[in-house]
């Protein structure tokens, strides 16, 4: 299942986009928050691991 962000809890610190290795993470420009590409996110968890505020959820 892809990695799932929480709207209210992401920052927009961008360190999941850094981090994801398939490049699935983009920082929404007006909304200020993470958005994964489901059809490109591999579900490896990278984004969950360093995620600070708590936001991404990947549930394998």
């Amino acid at each position: 299942m892809p990695a799932k962000v929480n709207k209210e809890e992401c920052t927009g610190c961008g360190t999941c986009v850094e981090e994801c290795p398939v490049e699935a993470i983009t920082i929404d420009e007006e909304e200020g928050v993470a958005v994964v590409d489901e059809a490109e996110c591999v579900d490896c968890g990278a984004c969950e691991e360093v995620c600070t505020s708590g936001a991404i959820e990947v549930n394998n």
